[in-house]
């Protein structure tokens, strides 16, 4: 360790992340201690490391302290429970310390006066920003103010529609935007929010409180939309979407125009469904490897998911999960048809509730992969069984066992619930 490169053990502090480790470890000797003040890279301050009675005004004085001994710092992330609230001076002077060599940025912090961490970082080289708890005001139009900025993440923050796009079109090179638990203010009583990045790659959209969402992203490649209630999501961009992941939303129109057709990955799962349509959403996708259907809600109770036309549409496809669901006797999964899924090589079937049909529908899906080579069964299991239920499952117990020896290539795990 004595022949260590002072930089070198600069890098390896840096891995430790947590602050309270990095003082630790830093008193060991001088090099340490100067590799600590010099060439410390990576900051992390966590409510969890430090005692949870230490009153609030002492962890702001040690925080201060620790950002203050440490020269070049490149990554702060300060993450402080609801429990303290820190004065506005302090986090101001932490931000206007380190913001000329800072690259990123997380910060939870609530604070009395609220703090505008944008106009204490913007137009400094940071990269990757992430910011809870907090409210975002005044954003300037007039000139780019992340022009480095490629990660923007927003957790918990009140900021205006108009604030929100003026805020990504100041980030010119923008490629990953996160918007989770946003309260967002609109001008009029249906609430819209628009959104327009023409390097934006990543999408992901949690529990917003809006009506309509209108995202104009000529590059986009993954979306992901979670517990939302929407009335319209509308995407405009070219063909560039690879992987759309929808979980827990209601959306009454969904709009994608073109942007579907080179898809390589669809997973939805808990979402509200009209199947016709939103399968005439993504039929165009020829380049599919992934479809995961799993636990949707049929607004008609005759639709079904056809694997006749999965088969026709996605002759690509490699990895195929369906949640088995019926419905007043109604299977939402149909076996029509004679064509084969001869690229699925791993396919993943569950029920919620069991049923006599399950395991011929089983059965019957794995007949249609012929290159089969992994079988995934997911399975509800109730604390209170019914003699009825125990029997279903014993019944398909023997099945599978009868249908494990006769695919003997084919590797056949559970998982249960």
């Amino acid at each position: 360790m004595d022949h260590l490169p002072v930089e070198v053990v600069g890098n390896i502090l840096s891995q430790l992340g947590s602050a309270k480790d990095v003082i630790v470890a830093s008193a060991t000797c001088r090099k340490w201690r100067e590799a600590c003040r010099y060439h410390l890279h990576s900051l992390s301050f966590n409510s969890e490391d430090w005692p949870r009675d230490l009153p609030t005004r002492q962890l702001e004085i040690l925080i201060t302290q620790i950002i203050f001994q440490i020269i070049g710092l490149r990554c702060l992330s300060i993450h402080i429970d609801s429990s303290h609230e820190f004065s506005a001076a302090p986090v101001i002077a932490w931000l206007l310390y380190t913001r000329e060599t800072l690259r990123s940025l997380s910060c939870n912090v609530r604070t009395s006066p609220n703090v505008n961490i944008l106009e204490k970082c913007g137009r400094q080289r940071l990269e990757m920003l992430d910011l809870g708890h907090s409210v975002i005001t005044g954003v300037e139009p007039s000139y780019q103010r992340f022009t480095c900025l490629k990660y923007l993440s927003l957790r918990h923050v009140n900021i205006s529609a108009l604030d929100l796009n003026l805020l990504v079109k100041a980030c010119p090179k923008i490629e990953s935007l996160t918007l989770d638990a946003l309260e967002i203010v609109t001008a009029d009583s249906q609430s819209t929010m628009d959104l327009i990045s023409q390097t934006l790659k990543t999408f992901c959209a949690k529990s917003i409180g809006v009506d309509k969402i209108v995202l104009e992203a000529d590059n986009l490649e993954t979306l992901h939309l979670n517990a939302l209630n929407l009335d319209l999501f509308e995407l405009i961009g070219k063909s560039t979407l690879r992987n759309l992941i929808i979980d827990d939303v209601s959306v009454t129109q969904l709009e994608m125009g073109d942007s579907t057709m080179n898809l390589e990955v669809v997973d939805v799962s808990n979402f509200t469904i009209i199947w016709p349509k939103f399968y005439h959403t993504i039929n165009r996708a020829s380049k599919l490897k992934k479809l995961r259907i799993w636990g949707v809600i049929f607004d008609e109770e005759d639709e079904i998911v056809d694997s006749e036309a999965i088969a026709m549409s996605f002759p690509n496809l490699r990895h195929l999960s369906l949640s088995y669901e019926l419905r007043d006797g109604m299977l939402h999964y149909n076996l029509q048809g004679n064509s084969l899924l001869e690229n699925v090589n791993t396919l993943e079937l569950g029920w919620s509730v069991i049923s006599e049909h399950f395991g011929p529908w089983v059965f019957g899906m794995m007949e249609r992969c012929p290159n089969l080579k992994k079988l995934v069964i997911h399975g509800v299991l109730s604390e209170a069984k019914t003699r009825e239920e125990r029997q279903m499952l014993a019944s398909f117990t023997s099945f599978i066992v009868r249908l494990m020896r006769r695919y003997e290539h084919v590797d056949v795990q559970f998982e249960y619930e």
